[in-house]
């Protein structure tokens, strides 16, 4: 691919369109990236070319090495084991057919080698000269390509800086017109301000007035509204007084009945009471009788059993005194004398009690 070419499918004077500050910043980073893409692509192929070219000079230098080795077995066969003399008819025509085809093999591998490496050195020179094209032609696109990269800068730097003079001096008016619009402002803000002033204070006062004409009627409303809360406040302590009073009786007199009932069933429950006692004493008098009056009964036959036992040990005691005067003893036992029961007093009924009155035993209810 030659130089025009390139310049074909990569144009170096694109035009740009004007914008407000210089050229459009958009095309012209597109241009760019454009121009950076081109590089990359031509470095690549300049990258493919080398290793092309190192492809090829190992073949030639692989295709040397065969036609060494060829040429070497050529000379090794070309080479005869004995001497022509020694050998038979036979023989010798068949060496001879081995040495003419040896030759005829070594010729056609040596012609064979010969336009193999005329070959490789062909494409080897061109290869070489594509490539020092190449560089050549990428060199020179560089150079091209940094002075239009140096050129669109400068331009793009004239362009702000004429932008930024515009800029400056829009911007000084402007100021001036806005410090202008700004006192215009401020004086209308101060007349409208005065006029508001005055208004607000007008509308204040009413407000005022009005306020204390709401609060005088609000203040007569509550003070009307106390004392009829005050005289309403009176009546309910009237009647919550007389209720008071009507209940406090109504008490008294459901205290009275309580207690006169009280009275009543304690009366009641004393004269029971009394009864029971009575009735308990009389049961309490009547078995005490009946035991004593058992008692005396059991005294009386161990009375009578004393005395049987008494005349039986005096019987005894007489045996015995005859019966040492029939043995012949001394003196005679001294007599035994007869015991004398002393007779208990019979005992008597013990007394049934008195019975009280039942009016005597509870005091009479006093009213009120």
């Amino acid at each position: 691919m030659s130089l025009g070419e390139e310049r074909e499918l990569v144009p170096l004077g694109a035009g740009f369109d004007l914008a407000k500050r210089g050229y459009d910043r958009h095309q012209v980073d597109e241009h760019l990236e454009r121009l950076d893409g081109d590089l990359k692509m031509l470095a690549a192929d300049r990258d493919a070319a080398i290793s092309q070219a190192g492809d090829l000079a190992r073949q030639l230098e692989q295709a040397r090495g065969e036609i060494d080795n060829l040429r070497g077995q050529v000379e090794r066969l070309g080479q005869p084991p004995t001497t022509v003399e020694g050998l038979s008819e036979r023989l010798q025509r068949m060496l001879r057919l081995a040495q003419d085809e040896a030759a005829d093999t070594r010729a056609r591998a040596e012609a064979e080698a010969g336009h193999i490496r005329a070959k490789a050195e062909a494409d080897a020179s061109a290869m070489r000269a594509r490539y020092e094209q190449l560089l050549s032609e990428l060199d020179a696109r560089r150079k091209e390509m940094e002075a239009e990269h140096r050129k669109v800068l400068e331009d793009a730097r004239a362009e702000a800086e004429a932008i930024t003079q515009k800029a400056k001096e829009e911007r000084d008016r402007l100021d001036a017109e806005a410090e202008q619009h700004r006192t215009k402002v401020e004086e209308d803000f101060e007349i409208a301000m005065a006029a508001r002033r005055t208004e607000a204070m007008r509308v204040l006062a009413e407000q005022e007035a009005a306020s204390k004409a709401e609060a005088e009627r609000r203040v007569r409303e509550a003070t009307e509204e106390a004392a009829a809360i005050r005289a309403k406040v009176a009546e309910e302590e009237k009647a919550a007084n007389a209720e008071i009073e009507r209940r406090r009786r109504e008490s008294l007199e459901d205290a009275n009945r309580r207690k006169q009932a009280s009275i009543t069933e304690a009366n009641a429950r004393v004269a029971e009471a009394t009864d029971e006692a009575q009735r308990r004493v009389r049961e309490a008098t009547e078995e005490a009788n009946k035991r004593i009056n058992a008692a005396a009964d059991r005294v009386e036959a161990l009375r009578s059993l004393r005395a049987g036992i008494a005349e039986q040990v005096k019987a005894a005691r007489a045996v015995l005194h005859e019966a040492s005067a029939v043995l012949g003893d001394g003196a005679p036992a001294e007599p035994v004398p007869d015991e004398q029961p002393t007779r208990p007093a019979t005992p008597r009924p013990a007394p049934a009690p008195k019975s009280t009155p039942r009016d005597g035993a509870a005091s009479k209810p006093t009213g009120e």
